[in-house]
């Protein structure tokens, strides 16, 4: 843990994590900008999970859904990865040591496989291509999931500065 942490004091050291941390204004707009992402990202990534659950939007097609919304979910992803990358060299050390940083990393990595499953195994599936309404357990699962996992992430996120 100890070079963990030397190796994130040295992050906080860069020219750039500087600038971000000692700026009255870098943090607060990166983070609103991880905000925004995340807004975008997870609230329709939401709406997509909820259709994939037989929840709302049933009259469309599950992968109509999906293929309309996919690439501004990925757009919110990309700035939140950004983001969140810019906002962890401001405070690396303190985010390193923090048990709810790393439960938010994991939560994330287990969103993340959870995703990849989905898209590379259950949207291959017939069923999930010819638009039937009724969508495979499956799809359900993975769309649960999904909305479980990201609203851990959000948790823990928000839970960081009170935690850390």
């Amino acid at each position: 843990m100890t070079t963990l942490v030397a190796f994130a004091e040295t992050i906080e050291q860069w020219p750039l994590a500087v600038a971000i941390a000692e700026s009255r204004y870098a943090f607060p707009l990166i983070e609103g900008a991880h905000l925004i992402g995340l807004s975008i990202a997870v609230g329709l990534l939401f709406i997509t999970d909820l259709r994939l659950a037989g929840v709302v939007l049933k009259r469309l097609p599950a992968m109509q859904v999906l293929h309309q919304l996919r690439p501004w979910v990925l757009g919110g992803f990309v700035t939140i990865f950004i983001t969140g990358g810019l906002l962890f060299l401001a405070g690396a050390s303190t985010l390193v040591t923090s048990a709810v940083f790393a439960w938010k990393l994991l939560f994330i990595l287990l969103a993340g496989i959870n995703a990849a499953y989905f898209e590379f195994v259950i949207a291959k599936k017939t069923e999930m291509r010819d638009g039937q309404a009724v969508l495979p357990a499956a799809a359900k699962f993975a769309a649960i999931a999904s909305l479980s996992l990201w609203t851990v992430v959000i948790v823990c996120g928000r839970l960081i500065p009170y935690l850390s």
